[in-house]
């Protein structure tokens, strides 16, 4: 039985923060990542690392749940490692062939891999035919920056801890450390792009992978500084094509909250955006995509 074809997809997530830190800046002593018009951000690599996480712990409930769901049997595990973690042996990559490497990396062939890209030219190169070498290294899945509606604030506590007993030494202190933002709202885009499948050979069961892991990017990954970063929606629209059949940016202009207070003000809760609109925006682009793409689905509730 030969697998669904991949058609391209729009999606738009929904990241809400409270007291938590997304995505601290290492640059900035792992403040909360902000713009100069004090809008907050959370990067692409942030939340990619933390759905490669859940497709490496195979040992986890979501892994066990969501592989049984899409079939996938234990045979097949060797099928969904992760290149991009600090187990990976990387002199044990580099004796891979590019088709080896694809056949074991999902994250490679979902999100690309200039690992990859680098394995094809040498191996063009050694046949003595160079032009075979040209490969764009880029995913069929790319994700934007989460980008906070409104500006965002950072609240700043010394936290302290209890050391264990040591002549002359009581409490640990650190100064500041706790860093969060009290709310925030982001929006991160995402785009399914299946021009790509073929030179990565990304199936339609690994996009369903990726799709079923995102509702518990954070959720599963919870830490001490981001105790409370969930996605309330995860909109997404699978074209009728693989080539697409509307357009992106429609889309996601329909999926994003108007704000209810002035665009300079901080957001304080989701009461302060527009939510019934855009349910409503919802309905009127499900029938302006008829025939052209599916309806937005929300993947917080398939």
């Amino acid at each position: 039985m030969m697998e669904r074809e991949l058609h391209r997809g729009t999606g738009l997530l929904w990241i809400e923060t409270i007291n938590s830190n997304p995505n601290g800046n290492p640059d900035q002593d792992s403040e909360p990542r902000q713009r100069s018009d004090e809008r907050g951000e959370i990067s692409p690599v942030s939340f990619k690392h933390k759905v490669r996480e859940l497709v490496a712990y195979k040992e986890g409930p979501i892994w066990k749940e969501i592989s049984a769901e899409l079939g996938i049997e234990p045979s097949e595990m060797g099928h969904y490692d992760i290149l991009e973690q600090k187990e990976t042996k990387r002199s044990e990559v580099k004796r891979l062939s590019s088709q080896e490497f694809l056949d074991r990396y999902w994250d490679a062939r979902v999100f690309g891999s200039t690992f990859l890209e680098g394995k094809i030219k040498d191996e063009a190169i050694a046949a003595d035919n160079p032009q075979a070498g040209t490969f764009i290294h880029t995913g069929v899945v790319q994700f934007g920056l989460g980008l906070s509606l409104s500006p965002i604030e950072v609240e700043r506590l010394t936290t302290t801890k209890v050391l264990p007993a040591e002549e002359g030494k009581g409490k640990g202190m650190a100064p500041l450390a706790f860093r969060v933002v009290p709310y925030g709202l982001y929006l991160m885009p995402f785009f399914v792009n299946a021009t790509m499948a073929g030179k990565t050979q990304c199936t339609y069961r690994d996009i369903q992978l990726l799709l079923r892991m995102i509702p518990y990017a954070y959720e599963a990954t919870a830490s001490y500084i981001r105790p409370q970063v969930n996605i309330r929606h995860a909109y997404y629209v699978e074209h009728a094509k693989a080539r697409g059949c509307y357009n992106d940016f429609k889309i996601i202009e329909a999926l994003t909250p108007d704000l209810l207070i002035p665009a300079d003000a901080v957001a304080r809760s989701i009461k302060d955006y527009d939510v019934e609109a855009v349910e409503q925006r919802i309905a009127r682009l499900n029938q302006e995509m008829k025939g052209k793409a599916g309806p937005v689905i929300d993947l917080m509730e398939v």
